[in-house]
This record gives structure tokens, C-alpha cells and sequence, in this order.
């Protein structure tokens, strides 16, 4: 009896060693690829490198919470995601904070773009998040008859998942710029406007290069926007540009339409991609205003 047991559990674990054996050589293939990856925007996913947002150049007085959902795609990937944003003026629209991120993400990318980008998995086998955004602003200079001008300080935070899948670098990044806006047409109470509005700006990330650990990039953007009364249509051509040029020049195109009623906002947005930045993007947002 004992003989047999002991011949049973030697078999067993005889069966085992091939697939204990294939499990580690997975393991270390995917370790192998994660070096491999290319910390640039055109192989990562559409929220890994965030292009700054061309504000009006005047920041806001009211409290701002949003909720918004993102169709992304391209034709080696489809990506959708719940995101949230938090905006906090301070002293009457002097300075301003806001909290941003992707609250859940998921996708599907083809074989061809998960070689392509060394990653481990087409789909999230768990749940994929996102990196917090935090965003500071301050009012340089706020006059009708010249411009406005407003200077923001940026941090994308390495708390994002899913590195192994070339969703998000778990690196940190950050970046300052400075917002002019002025209106070339407005109406004697302000309800209608037309506006220009430019960007231009440092942008910095960690990579894991071990001989240039961080990419700079020349940040950009201009663009105008209309109002008339509770509804507001924008457009801006934005981008950044890096200076080690692997995948490193994202553009986009940008329109956004508002309409407001009693402090509620819908927006509906598209998002043009160009050059590094691969994706069209399609948002549906509700902004509630305090």
C-alpha cells in the first residue's frame, strides 16, 4: 500500500515538472518583454500620455464635477473607459485645483499590436485603471482689454495598472505650461463670444531607458471657441513634441460641443489623433457645476 502511494505521488509529480517548467518559462518570457516596452504614446495605450487640455486662459469660479465615458479606437485597438474629474477654484478664480483619472478602463487589441508593443495580454485579465491627474492653476493676469493669461503646474501620478499590457508606464510624469486666451468678438453682457486661445508648454516623462531616464517634449496647442448664451463649441490642434522621435510626437485634433442649463453640462466630445497619437476618440460627459 505504501509502496503504491509513494509510486503514485512520484508519477504525479513527474507529470507536473513539464507544466511547472512551461509556467516559469511564460514568466520569464514576459519579464524579458517588459524591458523591451517603449515608453512613447504611439505604443501605449490612449491614456497612458495625456495632452494637456487648452483652457480659455481664464480659470473658473465654480466647482466643477464630471463624469465621462471614452470610446477609443484604432484598428489594432478598441478601448473604453469611465473617467472622473474633480475641479476646485480657490479665491474667487485666482487659483484653482483639480483631481483627474480613470476611474476603469478596458480593451481588446489584436495580436499584430500586442507583438508590436511587447505586451503580455490582447485583453485585462482583471480590472485596468487609471493614473491620478492632478492639476494646480494660477491666474497671471485676467484683462478684457489685452488677455488672459494663466500658468498650470502638472503631475501625472505611477499609479496606473496593466504596465505588462502597455496600457500605462507605471512611471510618473509631469508638466508646466502657460494659457493665453483672449475674445476677438463679445456681446455687451458677455453671452456671446468668439475666442483664441493658445498653449505652449514643458512636458516630461520617466522611461525605462537606463541611459536617458526621462523624455522632454516642446508642449503646444491653439485653438478658438464660439459661445452664444448655454451653448459652447471649441476646436484646438494640440500636441507634444519629443526629442528622442521612437513614437514620440502625439497630435490631436479636438472639438467639443456644451450645452448648459442650470448649472448642468452635457458634453460631447471627438478627439482627432495624428501622427504618434494612433487613436479617435469619442467622449459623452455630465458636468454638474456648484
Amino acid at each position: 500500500m505504501n509502496v503504491s502511494s509513494r509510486t503514485k505521488g512520484l508519477v504525479i509529480i513527474l507529470l507536473a515538472i513539464p507544466f511547472l517548467l512551461f509556467a516559469q518559462g511564460e514568466d520569464e518570457d514576459w519579464r524579458e518583454r517588459m524591458k523591451l516596452l517603449i515608453y512613447t504614446p504611439r505604443y501605449f495605450g490612449p491614456n497612458a500620455f495625456p495632452i494637456s487640455e487648452l483652457r480659455s486662459g481664464r480659470i473658473g469660479t465654480r466647482w466643477e464635477l464630471e463624469l465621462r465615458g471614452d470610446y477609443h479606437y484604432y484598428a489594432g485597438d478598441k478601448t473604453s473607459d469611465l473617467f472622473a474629474r474633480l475641479f476646485i477654484p480657490i479665491a474667487h478664480g485666482k487659483a484653482g485645483v483639480e483631481i483627474a483619472g480613470v476611474v476603469t478602463e478596458n480593451y481588446e487589441t489584436t495580436e499584430a499590436v500586442k507583438l508590436e508593443r511587447r505586451a503580455a495580454e490582447t485583453k485585462p485579465p482583471f480590472r485596468c485603471y487609471g493614473d491620478v491627474l492632478i492639476h494646480s492653476f494660477y491666474q497671471v493676469l485676467r484683462s478684457d482689454r489685452w488677455c488672459d493669461l494663466m500658468v498650470s503646474a502638472n503631475l501625472k501620478t505611477a499609479s496606473g495598472g496593466r504596465l505588462a499590457d502597455a496600457r500605462y508606464t507605471d512611471a510618473a510624469s509631469y508638466w508646466f505650461d502657460l494659457t493665453a486666451g483672449r475674445n476677438l468678438l463679445q456681446n455687451a453682457d458677455g453671452s456671446a463670444a468668439l475666442r483664441l486661445q493658445g498653449l505652449l508648454g514643458f512636458y516630461c516623462w520617466m522611461t525605462n531607458d537606463l541611459v536617458h531616464r526621462q523624455n522632454d517634449a516642446l508642449l503646444y496647442g491653439f485653438g478658438m471657441s464660439v459661445k452664444l448664451y448655454n451653448v459652447s463649441l471649441a476646436a484646438d490642434y494640440s500636441g507634444f513634441y519629443g526629442y528622442k522621435n521612437n513614437g514620440d510626437h502625439p497630435v490631436t485634433l479636438r472639438t467639443k460641443f456644451e450645452y448648459e442649463i442650470k448649472k448642468n453640462i452635457i458634453s460631447i466630445r471627438f478627439k482627432h489623433g495624428m501622427y504618434d497619437n494612433l487613436y479617435d476618440s469619442y467622449s459623452l460627459a455630465y458636468i454638474r457645476c456648484f
